[in-house]
């Protein structure tokens, strides 16, 4: 790059703003002529920004080499500020590249130039990398690190991260730590979204501890079997499970209570909250087993889609046959009503309620028939 008398002897402090404002206003091939100017000028205060400069605008225009080759030199040069800017730089440059070690090593000279400025978002990189590796001991090391700094837009990122982690591996109670510590970070009025996201988080922490303590209740086969004790962990572990997508496993846990003669009936009563109220002298009728079973293993809204499926079936079919009058064909009446009566059959609960009909009607057609 040839350079003028004027450009021999400026103020490299000059040239360096000069060369900001070319940049900025989208001449990055006479920014970098100037950055680059500023080099030649050998040792001094403005290498370092220089340097950087140059660095930037060669990654703009598509010199990865060349610019990696400027970022080095500011980092060679150990200023404070563009020292570190440019190993943040460079560690882009080689993650954008897919360089992973290459990138490992920018971000730790990041971290050695200790530049508060620039450690936190330093600090996390080097987790989320060796997270991805499946290095967790290692990602957690710099996560907590991040965390440690109180940094209010990289220390929540690192704790929620920290915490999925940890949550996974059955640590809630390390999670839940985790969190509150960077709860403590967040100004709630100016960081509404960071703060909520936070909390929420927590709270499923306290979620899992709470799973893991009902569960470790019933572990314990005396306890399990215990009536003051038995029936409400089973009763919490298994309409908290759910909260936390494990359905099935909560079904699991109402089979293992109703399992316990000691306790059955209590658990069966727990299980039933919300039913109702109901004569125990009376016949039970053939649907609550039905619900039951529902509530127990999480199907209750599948099976009220089925039956208002079910029901919307019957009423169309038979609203048919009323809309067409008195007038309408006997045969085509019997046909409608033999299709509206088959609707539940499709229905794993159809056969219950066709053996309830058939018992019914025994009984009210044949009076000497014993009651139930």
């Amino acid at each position: 790059m040839s350079t003028t008398p004027d450009e021999a002897t400026a103020d490299p402090s000059v040239l360096c703003e000069r060369a900001r404002r070319l940049a900025e206003g989208g001449e990055p091939e006479a920014a970098a002529r100037l950055f680059d100017q500023v080099l030649r000028m050998g040792e001094g205060p403005h290498r370092a920004r220089a340097a950087l400069g140059l660095a930037v605008v060669l990654d703009d225009l598509g010199d990865a080499a060349g610019a990696r080759e400027a970022d080095r030199i500011a980092i060679g040069t150990g200023d404070p500020e563009y020292g570190p800017r440019a190993a943040y730089h460079l560690a882009l440059l080689h993650e954008r590249a897919g360089e992973r070690e290459e990138a490992v090593r920018a971000w730790r000279t990041v971290v050695d130039f200790g530049n508060p400025g620039y450690l936190p978002p330093a600090l996390l990189a080097l987790a989320q990398l060796a997270d991805e590796e499946g290095d967790f001991e290692g990602a957690r090391a710099w996560w907590e690190r991040v965390i440690e700094t109180g940094d209010p837009q990289y220390a929540p990122v690192a704790a929620h991260d920290l915490a999925q982690r940890l949550l996974e591996r059955g640590e809630p109670a390390r999670a839940q730590r985790a969190l509150t510590a960077a709860l403590r970070t967040i100004d709630r009025e100016t960081s509404p979204y960071a703060y909520a996201r936070l909390a929420t988080a927590i709270g499923i922490a306290y979620l899992d501890q709470a799973i893991g303590a009902f569960r470790a209740v019933l572990e314990d086969e005396e306890a399990a079997a215990d009536p003051e004790v038995g029936p409400l962990a089973t009763e919490l572990l298994a309409r908290t499970l759910p909260l936390r997508g494990r359905t099935e496993e909560a079904g699991e846990v109402w089979a293992q209570g109703l399992a316990r003669p000691a306790v059955a009936g209590q658990v069966r009563a727990r299980l039933r909250r919300g039913f109702g109220e109901s004569d125990e002298d009376a016949e039970i009728p053939w649907w609550e087993p039905v619900v039951e079973s529902a509530v127990a293993d999480g199907s209750l809204p599948a099976l009220t889609g089925e039956v208002f499926g079910a029901l919307d079936h019957i009423y169309t079919l038979v609203a048919l046959r009323r809309l067409q009058g008195p007038a309408g064909d006997p045969a085509e009446t019997r046909r409608m009503l033999e299709e509206a009566v088959r609707v539940p059959e499709d229905y794993r609960w159809g056969g219950l309620l066709r053996e309830s009909f058939t018992d019914r009607a025994r009984r009210a057609l044949d009076l000497d028939a014993p009651e139930r």
